[in-house]
């Protein structure tokens, strides 16, 4: 098989340039297993807020009101000026400044309207369950004051920490085989469209170009060999490459990420991944049908994977990219393959229904395949006949 020699040649001499997308990828790879992921929380904490607790009298209402509101949160002790009260807001020492205004504990206990005065960070999330607390602590308190108005403070305040000693526990269940959208197996497959493009580019392009040159093409046709056996080795030695490639790219994660192996999304994403192969595959085929020189590969591949990978989503989700940017992505294999990746990494069931938006993707990406084939054969075709 003397043309499926020459093609592994090829391969083999272009194999420099090749690895060096390979290391980007997995220095890449990497950095998103060290930073980016997280294991997903299975218990529940609230974070607690930081507050200064300014009070202008000291009820036993109060002094119970603080004890409660010290098991949510973390009470700072600052004097009570308005300038380091201000700078201590400001520098983020606390969240929330709750000031009781002298006279408060008897507007409560008559049905008065005298408010609590407060000074917050805006839009802090931590302050909301201050705000929840305090509401909590002095509805209560004059609802009891309007049922039984003889209760004294000290009596309020015990009853008081007793309706408010309870916990809720918080329970997160999580189902075993789910894989979520942050999950290393779904970046890592995203940002393989950059680097495989770019593989299969490179070397199917650069070998098909080499032998479509004039001067090797005129030996064939005087060689014994017939031509659907050229072509039959040249498919060979580019499904070998395209393979190799994936299985190496695809093997890293494995690596990376033995858990995942065993999960139905795993299975999907390899079959997602082979797909792709194929496409790009098929694009590298028509690329070398198009271009007139080798030094235009290097350009081409670079314009196409980079292009591609921008506004596709493997480098920013598709979810923060603008509506007009993903409308001309979808016109590119690569948006429908990590557009597969990110549902197929949030399934957690596997029936027709939730498999169905991701084998859409699927079949998209194999009318792209098509079309990148039928395309290259039409040009190929006429350049025969021009030749």
């Amino acid at each position: 098989m003397p043309v499926f020699k020459v093609c592994l040649k090829i391969f083999r001499k272009n194999w420099l340039s090749v690895s060096i997308y390979i290391v980007i990828f997995l220095a890449i790879a990497l950095l998103i297993s060290a930073t980016s992921v997280s294991e997903r929380p299975t218990t529940f904490s609230q974070k607690k807020a930081r507050v200064a607790f300014i009070a202008e009298e000291q009820t036993p209402l109060v002094k119970g009101f603080r004890k409660e509101l010290s098991r949510s949160t973390t009470i700072v002790a600052l004097p009570d000026q308005s300038e380091k009260l201000q700078d201590a807001l400001y520098f983020r020492q606390v969240t929330y400044i709750l000031r009781i205004p002298k006279g408060f504990t008897e507007s409560v206990l008559s049905g008065g309207k005298m408010q609590l005065e407060k000074t917050v960070v805006p839009n802090s999330i931590e302050n909301t369950y201050v705000d929840l607390n305090v509401d909590q602590y002095w509805n209560l308190a004059r609802l009891y004051a309007a049922h039984d108005p003889g209760i004294s403070q000290n009596g309020l305040a015990s009853r008081l920490r007793a309706n408010l000693s309870g916990t809720t526990p918080v329970v997160m269940k999580t189902e075993n085989a789910a894989k979520t959208s942050d999950s290393f197996s779904m970046f890592y497959f995203n940002f393989l469209a950059y680097t495989l493009s770019a593989v299969l580019i490179m070397g199917i392009s650069t070998a098909m170009m080499v032998f479509r040159r004039r001067d090797l093409r005129m030996r064939h046709y005087c060689s014994p060999l017939k031509q659907a056996n050229v072509t039959m080795q040249l498919l060979a030695a580019n499904l070998l490459f395209a393979g190799a490639s994936w299985a190496v790219l695809v093997g890293f994660c494995f690596l990376l990420d033995p858990q995942s192996i065993v999960t139905m999304n795993m299975l999907y994403f390899l079959i997602n991944s082979l797909l792709f192969t194929g496409c790009i595959a098929s694009l590298s085929y028509l690329i070398s049908t198009v271009l007139k020189s080798l030094n235009a590969v290097s350009a081409v591949c670079n314009l196409i994977t980079l292009g591609t990978c921008f506004i596709s989503g493997v480098f920013v989700p598709q979810e923060f990219l603008n509506s007009t940017v993903l409308k001309i992505a979808s016109f590119t294999p690569t948006y429908w393959y990590v557009q597969a990746n990110t549902r197929i990494a949030k399934l957690t069931h596997f029936s027709w229904d939730h498999l169905a938006p991701s084998l859409y993707s699927m079949l998209i990406m194999l009318a792209f395949t098509g079309a990148f084939i039928a395309i290259a054969l039409v040009i190929g075709r006429r350049q025969q006949a021009t030749n």
